[in-house]
């Protein structure tokens, strides 16, 4: 088991088997399992890849199919393999050494038949050694090698053939023609299918709790290019698979916009009927809620955004942006100093006034009060009888003179009388 990235935002693990797995195909068999957890609304990678799905047709030639004699010698003491002749299922045979031309050959028919044996004529002791016909079906990937063991003696009598556990061993008399066998029947050595035809891609889903049989086809791909897509268009648009699968043998399903409806079984079925290629691999997906990334990010400069730095400290959803003091800052201190100067400046204003207007009102009271009662001077008398009339050209002297006369002659003359107003005043005011 192993633990591995797929796509955006996507891991998982696989574990491979190979046991039976579509009851519909015996032949199909399970090559892998893997779980895959992605997150809601990223793109998820279904990885499928087999080179043996890989198209390689030679359209011109056929030279997929090829069968190829060696003979392993040890008659000249070099030990060496060499290759003997070959041949591909459109072409003539060739041979490599001057000396076998004409002695060494195969059926023509050998595509047809499955017969691909070596016929030797003349055989000599330079003929013993090990002999392999070796089978490529280099579009299927297929190799299939025959060994036969090849002596050669004097003796008619001592020619036979047997098995020594590891292969045939033919002893063949010297100077006679004999045949090693390699027969394969098999359709994929002497039959040309139309090879698009035979291979085909398809992805299948199962929803929670639904069976394999009853699974939704999601896509079935051949190698001609033809492409089919089921379901309703929403899910048609966001599941697909490149156009180059074919070439590249890379069939992987993906999948855009995941949502908590996209989460269950998903199957890749590859079959190529030509090479008798069945395989199936399994995929459990699962949608999960993005995880919220915590950042503690420290702003330094003016007014600058800071750079992305992709080695942030992720905390525990903690915020601090330290801001410098600049001079909109300290500006902005100062009209909220002045601001509340101002106001505390119209507030003492305001209760002086105040006071002021309470403090007249005052006065106007005590006026009012004392003036409830009105007084009348002519009701108090004064005597007059004790003045002495002073002649009017007296009065007429200089004012300070004038005063300061009548203040020695009043002295000299007769005493003053003493008038008290404010005891009479108040005798008035209290009746």
């Amino acid at each position: 088991m192993w633990n591995a990235k797929q796509g955006v935002g996507t891991s998982g693990s696989v574990c491979l088997y190979s046991v039976p797995a579509d009851a519909s195909n015996p032949d199909s068999v399970v090559v892998s399992v893997l779980n895959i957890s992605a997150t809601l609304g990223s793109q998820a990678v279904l990885p499928c890849k087999s080179y043996r799905m890989v198209w390689t047709q030679d359209r011109l030639n056929d030279r997929q199919r090829v069968v190829h004699w060696d003979v392993y010698s040890k008659y000249y003491g070099d030990n060496k393999m060499e290759r003997l002749c070959d041949m591909y299922s459109a072409g003539d045979q060739r041979v490599y050494s001057s000396y076998n031309k004409g002695r060494i050959f195969m059926p023509k028919n050998a595509f047809t038949d499955g017969n691909f044996s070596l016929v030797i004529k003349d055989v000599a002791e330079s003929d013993e050694g090990t002999y392999s016909c070796n089978l490529h079906h280099h579009y299927c990937h297929l190799y299939e090698t025959v060994k036969i063991q090849l002596d050669i003696t004097k003796k008619a009598e001592d020619a036979h053939e047997y098995w020594d556990g590891e292969k045939p061993v033919i002893v063949a008399l010297e100077g006679s023609t004999v045949m090693l066998p390699c027969v394969n029947h098999n359709h994929i050595w002497t039959e040309r299918h139309s090879e698009e035809e035979q291979q085909v891609v398809h992805w299948d889903r199962q929803p929670p709790g639904v069976p394999h049989d009853r699974a939704d086809r999601l896509i079935d791909l051949y190698a001609s290019g033809e492409r089919r897509s089921y379901g309703p268009l929403f899910i048609r648009q966001k599941m697909n698979i490149t156009n180059t699968a074919f070439a590249l043998g890379d069939f992987s399903l993906r999948i855009s916009g995941l949502e908590s409806a996209d989460e269950g079984t998903y199957s890749c079925h590859l079959h190529h009927h030509y090479c008798g290629l069945h395989e199936r691999r399994i995929y459990q997906v699962f949608v999960t809620e993005p995880v919220r990334e915590k950042k503690v990010v420290n702003l330094t400069t003016h007014n600058i955004a800071p750079a992305v730095d992709p080695n942030v400290v992720r905390g525990h959803n903690v915020i601090n942006v330290i801001i410098p003091e600049s001079r909109v800052h300290f500006f902005q201190q100062l009209g909220y100093i002045l601001a509340t100067l101002l106001l505390f400046v119209v507030f003492l204003i305001i209760v002086v006034l105040v006071t002021r207007k309470r403090r007249q009102r005052g006065y106007e009271y005590n006026v009012k009060k004392y003036g409830e009662k009105d007084v009348n001077l002519k009701e108090f008398t004064v005597d007059t009888t004790d003045l002495t009339q002073y002649k009017s050209e007296d009065i007429r002297l200089d004012y300070k003179n004038n005063i300061l006369k009548e203040k020695a002659e009043q002295a000299r003359s007769f005493p003053a009388k003493h008038i008290d107003l404010d005891k009479d005043f108040r005798k008035e005011y209290c009746k």
